[in-house]
């Protein structure tokens, strides 16, 4: 359906009882943010937009603010206290359904956030002629069997498979399976639950989109692998002053006024390059009312740019710097310039573009009382 909902009425089940630690998040990663929303608000969304009802979350014990928070306003569910282990609180979720008990029940892990309507279809497709349904991928490395950090044998991936949620069921067999589990509740999933009572767990086609999080890593590698950033600046001409301009000194009758050199392109390239990992400006971190900035060279604001770039996981990709004055002509000091730049920056020479071109005698830049400059930074994901 052009909604995203499906036609087989189904309830289902969010695990999101975890501590997540691995995630290296300040919460459980099922409330850390991911794509700007909750991690558990993906999925609970996307099983309401496909027609779950009711629609259950097992949470941790004391965390039912931290999920109604997660939740939002406009997502109906019903919240119940999750277990030691997974099992546990899949158990809980389905006692708690056994009141009301609908027929099919989709069981989620929370921090699988993307789930797509098309599996949900063919899983509740091959519930027409079975107990379970399970999304599986099939497996493309080759596989040992490993024993004491060592190899000892190969496995044969043609019979192995990737498995994922939601997995599907019949509410009265998976209760039944579960009720019935014999030894420790420490299931893998609930296919384990089912398959171990005797039934028959059907096998779907999965979705790569399906990863779970697990680590820090799967949180930060969402970051975009492109960003751009943009800077501007103006400094005025003052008789007496030193000309810094582009990284170099240039030889003319008038110097930038500042508190630092007041290298004017360097400047909007400090703000491109912070503005693209959403670090600030150049203000907020050299600050013109510390005294120790006073006279700096603007090459250590671009060089402690370059390093927060670094530290954020990024690499430049490319400069696009655009100087605007009457005079001095730029045309001369342009590859001194490049280099200067691309030096402060460890980037090749030919990553850097430096422009320059006047305001037709207009304005201030036209009157030769200031030189503007505009910058463009492209970073790239490292």
């Amino acid at each position: 359906m052009d909604d995203g909902s499906v036609d087989t009425p189904f309830a289902a089940i969010i695990v999101a009882a975890g501590k997540g630690m691995r995630a290296g998040q300040t919460v459980p990663k099922q409330f850390a943010p991911w794509r700007g929303e909750p991690v558990l608000r993906h999925s609970a969304r996307a099983l309401s937009a496909a027609g779950a009802d009711p629609l259950v979350i097992a949470i941790p014990p004391g965390e039912h603010e931290a999920a109604i928070d997660a939740l939002g306003p406009d997502i109906a569910a019903h919240l119940v206290g999750g277990g030691e282990t997974r099992q546990q609180s899949v158990a809980n979720a389905l006692e708690f359904l056994a009141d009301h008990p609908p027929e099919r029940v989709l069981i989620h892990d929370a921090a699988r956030p993307q789930v797509d309507p098309q599996v949900i279809g063919r899983i509740l497709a091959a519930l027409e002629g079975h107990d379970g349904a399970i999304p599986v991928l099939p497996v493309v490395d080759s596989l040992v069997i490993a024993r004491d950090a060592c190899m000892e044998a190969p496995a044969d991936r043609d019979a192995m498979r990737r498995v994922q949620t939601p997995q599907g069921f019949r509410f009265d067999a998976i209760l039944a399976a579960h009720r019935g589990w014999q030894g420790e509740p420490a299931a893998g999933d609930d296919a384990q639950v089912l398959r171990a009572a005797g039934h028959e767990v059907a096998l779907v086609e999965g979705d790569e989109q399906l990863a779970k999080l697990t680590f820090a890593g799967d949180f930060m590698s969402e970051a975009p692998q492109v960003r751009t950033g943009m800077g501007f600046d103006v400094h005025r001409l003052e008789q007496g002053e030193t000309l810094w301009l582009g990284g170099i000194e240039i030889a003319h009758t008038h110097g930038l006024a500042g508190h630092s050199d007041a290298d004017v392109a360097l400047h909007a390239l400090v703000d491109a390059l912070l503005g693209a990992i959403g670090d600030g400006d150049i203000g907020s971190h050299f600050p013109p009312s510390d005294p120790q900035w006073k006279g700096a060279p603007s090459s250590r604001f671009v060089e402690h740019a370059a390093s927060r770039v670094r530290e954020a996981g990024y690499s430049v990709a490319n400069v696009d710097l655009t100087i605007i004055c009457e005079a001095p002509k730029i045309g001369p000091h342009r590859e001194a310039m490049r280099t200067r730049i691309a030096q402060l920056l460890s980037v090749d020479t030919g990553a850097i573009s430096v422009k320059a071109t006047t305001t037709e005698r207009l304005g201030m830049t036209g009157r030769g009382e200031g030189i503007a400059a505009q910058a463009i930074a492209t970073l790239i994901r490292r």
